[in-house]
């Protein structure tokens, strides 16, 4: 039987949405856009960029907004039972300036993430890893004869969770549940743990 290796989006499924959480603490409502009401990336962080510059929002003033977040009720304990029992990377489009203090509180698994571009603390650009890199990753672990489990939230989450061996929506939207009828959908924690060890048996 092939090891198993599993593949978490962070935002969404065991993190709060950064950028909804620096709408609310800013009072600028455009930047709750995420990825499921706009799946161009390219598009959404541009505007993302432009907002932050037009509202004078610096890297540090983001990094103080993240430092009052915590992971979502039960995702540590989730984690830590995943982690016990098989490897488990987390593939996020966040940035490793944004998720440091939120790893921190899942006690460090493993982040594959992209990268800001700052000047004098203000985010200019973003650098992706490697474009699709949630996709590249799934298909990556598949060539070293992994069984690949994702589970993820948005439309950015649905190329990994259909490249994967097996993909799970875990807290998607209706639309979402709609357009991959393919793909099991869960709502909690114990679910998908349940879900996962199916996946792997």
């Amino acid at each position: 039987m092939r090891q198993s290796i599993v593949t978490l989006d962070m935002e969404g499924v065991l993190t709060p949405e950064i950028w909804i959480a620096v709408a609310e603490k800013t009072g600028i409502p455009e930047l709750r856009r995420t990825t499921r009401d706009e799946p161009d990336y390219d598009k959404l962080m541009h505007g993302r960029l432009e907002l932050l510059d037009r509202n004078n929002l610096k890297l540090s003033d983001i990094q103080s907004v993240i430092g009052t977040l915590a992971p979502l009720p039960g995702a540590r304990e989730f984690l830590d039972e995943l982690r016990s029992f098989v490897q488990v990377v987390i593939l996020s489009d966040t940035f490793e300036q944004f998720a440091v203090p939120l790893i921190r509180q899942l006690n460090w698994p493993t982040l594959l993430c992209h990268s800001l571009v700052v000047a004098n603390d203000r985010i200019v650009d973003y650098r992706l890893r490697i474009r699709d890199q949630k996709r590249e990753a799934v298909t990556a672990f598949k060539r070293l004869n992994f069984n690949v489990i994702s589970g993820g939230d948005s439309f950015n989450d649905t190329a990994m969770l259909c490249e994967a061996d097996c993909g799970i929506l875990f807290r998607a939207t209706d639309n979402l549940k709609r357009q991959f009828p393919q793909l099991p959908a869960v709502d909690d924690y114990p679910d998908f743990m349940r879900l996962i060890k199916e996946a792997m048996s």
